[in-house]
């Protein structure tokens, strides 16, 4: 039976079998029965973290530890207010420092991205979005790239379809919005691939 510990673009944990590329945590979620109580995030500190680093190894959901979530790619992780992860993914976590600009620490970013988690999700053109950000239109959650867009599924990315045009609901948080548009680069999932 599959944990809850698999985070949406929308910043939802539910429970799904595939673990994605990558893991992370929000602090402590769950109870000695590996169960999410009511509390989504414990701190304001929300990183990225790789699978695998200098073989560590963990049981998931031990009692009184962080709670790993699992995220399809980084644009999921990011667009679910996420950052990386400074130690674990020290480069991704400098191209992702610089891009925000003036060498913020992380505690300033934590706070600045915890305000932006807890505001209302913006609308914008999407044809104004960075590459790298999700979006929400008509019930569809996308990944936005290029002149296209992909549909999120859990397990991968649906078929590639072209960037529509007009208002959509912005889900990736403001502050990695600018992040994106400044020319950072998430890793994303092989499904997402230029057709």
């Amino acid at each position: 039976m599959a944990l809850q510990n698999r985070v949406l673009p929308t910043g939802e944990i539910v429970a799904d079998p595939s673990r994605g590329l990558f893991t992370g945590n929000r602090g402590c979620l769950h109870d000695a029965q590996k169960r999410l109580g009511k509390a989504r995030w414990r701190g304001k500190a929300w990183i990225i973290c790789l699978l695998d680093y200098k073989g560590w190894t963990r049981q998931v959901m031990t009692p009184g530890t962080w709670t790993e979530l699992f995220f399809l790619d980084e644009a999921v992780a990011l667009a679910a207010g996420h950052r990386p992860c400074a130690l674990c993914r020290r480069q991704a976590y400098s191209a992702y420092r610089y891009a925000w600009g003036g060498r913020p620490k992380a505690t300033e970013m934590d706070a600045t991205l915890h305000e932006a988690r807890r505001g209302d999700r913006i609308w914008r053109a999407a044809e104004s979005l960075p590459d790298g950000c999700f979006v929400r239109s008509e019930g569809q959650i996308y990944l936005l790239s290029g002149p296209d867009m992909w549909p999120f599924r859990p397990a991968g990315y649906g078929p590639v379809e072209r960037r529509i045009l007009g208002q959509v609901g912005v889900l990736t948080p403001g502050p990695t919005l600018a992040v994106l548009a400044a020319g950072y680069v998430p890793v994303l999932h092989d499904t997402a691939r230029r057709s």
